[in-house]
């Protein structure tokens, strides 16, 4: 069991703001779902937002972290499992990820039955579950995102009036998946940028590979400062390396800072699960 696992009666907030436990209602569970990694720091950094935002959520409320690969006894099925063996039959799953086109949204929406068919192969097979399943969003585009993305790179502002956040996410080869991450990303600078007040904002991607080319541009042709942003959950070969590497030679100011840890993130998670809870339960 999950250390931020309540034992307290479950109970919800009505519109009224009145309180109701759920003795009548189904058993409700969560399950947040993140990639996973062989880092056990990247793992724990997970399990910390998860148990910040479990702080903020009602008593008794069955929560869990699985992955979707790599670390072992905790993937999503044994997740599953340990959900419905106390009783969960409604089933709130959080995608983890930062970009509604990620593959793996996709196929994992696919294997918990929400869609019929997945839009790229997967190897992920239709998981084994009973509970009805209350599927959220992914990152995207969340105003409470834009606020921590400034948090954590302000301190490399000096000249708002002519620097430029470009805030670089990881991207997708695959058509339909591009355009997602396209529309994610470039909506949530804009929220960067009117939260910051700096003069510009823009992004760009590592597939396809644009980086080098948007911060030349911004420099060159428009004389701005480019501050960076890595758009990744938590910090790795992409923040500290793969980034970085495409951009030998050329000045800007990179905070190298991922999501985590930030306690809004934690705020983002207990906010998609009580969304969930007040319109579909």
């Amino acid at each position: 069991m999950n250390p931020w696992t309540k034992k307290a009666p479950l109970e919800v907030l009505t519109d009224r703001n009145s309180r109701a436990t759920l003795e009548k209602l189904p058993q409700l569970g969560v399950l947040v779902i993140s990639h996973g990694s062989p880092d056990k720091e990247w793992v724990a950094s997970v399990d910390s937002a998860v148990l910040e935002a479990a702080a903020e959520l009602p008593a008794g409320l069955l929560m869990e972290t699985s992955f979707l690969e790599i670390v072992e006894g905790r993937l999503i099925q044994d997740g599953i499992d340990r959900l419905e063996s106390q009783g969960v039959t409604d089933l709130i799953v959080i995608p983890l990820f930062v970009s509604s086109g990620s593959t793996h949204v996709d196929e994992i929406a696919y294997a918990f039955g929400v869609k019929n068919t997945p839009e790229k192969e997967t190897d992920l097979e239709r998981f084994r579950l009973c509970a009805r399943v209350l599927f959220g969003d992914p990152i995207d585009d969340d105003p409470v995102i834009a606020e921590m993305i400034w948090d954590k790179i302000k301190t490399l502002s000096a000249d708002p009036a002519h620097e430029v956040l470009l805030l670089v996410g990881h991207g997708s080869k695959h058509d339909g998946f591009l355009q997602r991450w396209e529309r994610g990303i470039s909506s949530l600078s804009k929220r960067v940028q009117e939260v910051s007040g700096i003069a510009y904002s823009d992004y760009a991607l590592l597939n396809p590979d644009n980086v080098r080319r948007k911060v030349i541009y911004w420099q060159e042709r428009r004389g701005c400062d480019v501050m960076i942003a890595p758009l990744f959950l938590s910090a790795g070969y992409f923040t500290k390396s793969a980034i970085p590497s495409r951009l030998s030679g050329l000045r800007y100011r990179y905070s190298g800072e991922a999501l985590l840890p930030h306690h809004l993130l934690s705020r983002w998670i207990s906010r998609q699960i009580l969304n969930i809870m007040r319109l579909k339960l």
